[in-house]
């Protein structure tokens, strides 16, 4: 009873950048860290300052050597993307929609883009359309450079886009027909290509494969549950995975995931 009280008053209690911070650094968050973060504001809230609070705590554990990364693309491939002015896609959340707009973040100038704030900000968001979306040449391969690492703050791996980057490294066979708009010669033109995509629910294989080898920290930031990998540790386990069947991350055909029936499809 006294336990179960205890979580009632944290749920409702505002929880204050200091306290998120401190939960950050119980997780494994260091000053200095590279952080690519997916995050659902309604698993961690209430939060002192909503959003931007959030922000700051994440900001404050990681410190002014570190770097903040979020996803951030929009959600109309037939418009052109504008870093200004193209909103978040609501999948995202809105904590995602609130960093993208705060002052001295620097945002990606193409659809797949992410937007990052701190040290290796520039750097991460630099490069031009990466196709695929999530390979080498994307800000998620970047942060996989630096040594970074992926938050997964109130959501599963069925959210992590750095599985996308294994999958692309591990040469899956699979790559559904996808279209973005870009601008070629000062034209606004429609850019056909291929992704490794298809439901990721399956992605939470990863959960098992990252316990068994101690590579993947969890506990509680505010009141969601946290996992925090090293980018590089994650590649490395799912690429071992994909190479010994590269179709794992598919539903079977006789489950009926339309998705995963069309990435089987394009098998080649």
């Amino acid at each position: 009873m006294r336990n179960s009280r205890k979580k009632r008053l944290r749920q409702t209690t505002q929880i204050e950048m200091n306290s998120l911070a401190n939960d950050l650094t119980a997780l494994g968050v260091e000053r200095g860290d590279v952080l690519l973060v997916h995050t659902s504001y309604r698993a961690v809230r209430p939060v002192d300052g909503g959003p931007a609070g959030l922000i700051a705590g994440l900001s404050s554990a990681i410190g002014d050597a570190g770097t903040l990364v979020m996803p951030s693309w929009g959600d109309n491939d037939d418009a052109m993307f504008d870093p200004a002015t193209t909103s978040v896609s609501a999948s995202l959340g809105v904590t995602a929609a609130e960093f993208a707009r705060m002052p001295g973040v620097h945002r990606s100038a193409h659809p797949f883009a992410f937007a990052a704030a701190g040290l290796y900000a520039p750097s991460i968001v630099a490069d031009a359309l990466p196709l695929p979306p999530h390979c080498l040449e994307s800000p998620v391969g970047r942060v996989w450079e630096l040594n970074g690492k992926v938050l997964l703050l109130g959501v599963g791996h069925d959210s992590d886009t750095t599985i996308h980057l294994a999958e692309v490294l591990a040469r899956v066979p699979y790559g559904v027909s996808k279209h973005c708009t870009a601008m070629r010669d000062g034209q606004p033109t429609r850019v056909d290509y291929l992704e490794n995509d298809h439901c990721c629910r399956r992605f939470e294989l990863a959960d098992d494969w990252l316990r068994s080898r101690r590579l993947q920290n969890e506990g509680r930031v505010g009141n969601a549950r946290a996992r925090l990998i090293r980018s590089r540790d994650l590649v490395g386990v799912v690429r071992e995975r994909l190479e010994r069947d590269p179709l794992i991350f598919l539903h079977a055909p006789d489950d009926n995931c339309a998705e995963c029936d069309e990435a089987r499809r394009s098998v080649r």
